[in-house]
């Protein structure tokens, strides 16, 4: 029986080659919606595009957050959204990606905590976000990807996990910097 080398599954040997490359034709799409779709978030934080309140109010709301200074808070956000969607959206150091991505969604689950998960206003986002920066980090992005076949290609149960781990301390770190500043 041949197996899929990358995932541990049997194939049909019946499969055209486009067959063999349906998860990665996934992943891709995968990536860029999600990908294209955060980093919009972070380009409205930063300069206003898409209908965005841009960086000064971006910087005032991050205050009225309590995440003070809203200047420092917000542009990490802003920045964190849109460099970590670039590097998914491109397939680029994707387990350093899906940190960004995890790390920045466990804060806005923070944020939007007290609207609860499914009223509109609360973290149902954040927690889709954070859960696809998460798988990403373990499935890697897949061949259609600048990562894929590069000496610096990593994916995995340990660069999922070692991906996570980094998202936690990270998200800790601003948590409790929000906290005590």
């Amino acid at each position: 029986m041949n197996t899929n080398r990358t995932l541990g599954r049997p194939t049909d040997p019946s499969a055209t080659t486009l067959d063999n490359s349906a998860a990665d034709i996934g992943l891709l799409v995968l990536r860029v919606v999600f990908g294209g779709l955060l980093a919009a978030h972070g380009a409205q934080k930063l300069f206003g595009w898409f209908s965005g309140m841009g960086w000064s109010a971006n910087a005032a709301a991050f205050d009225s957050m309590g995440y003070n200074p809203g200047k420092v808070f917000g542009t990490l956000a802003g920045l964190s959204e849109f460099t970590g969607g670039i590097l998914l959206l491109l397939g680029l150091l994707t387990p350093l990606a899906s940190a960004i991505v995890l790390g920045t969604m466990i804060n806005a689950i923070n944020a939007t905590w007290g609207g609860g998960l499914l009223t509109g206003k609360g973290y149902e986002m954040p927690v889709l976000f954070a859960a696809v920066g998460a798988a990403v980090a373990f499935t890697g992005p897949g061949k259609f990807a600048l990562d894929h076949g590069r000496p610096w290609q990593r994916q995995g149960v340990v660069w999922g996990g070692a991906a996570i781990a980094v998202a936690v301390v990270a998200a800790v770190i601003t948590l409790i910097l929000k906290w005590t500043l």
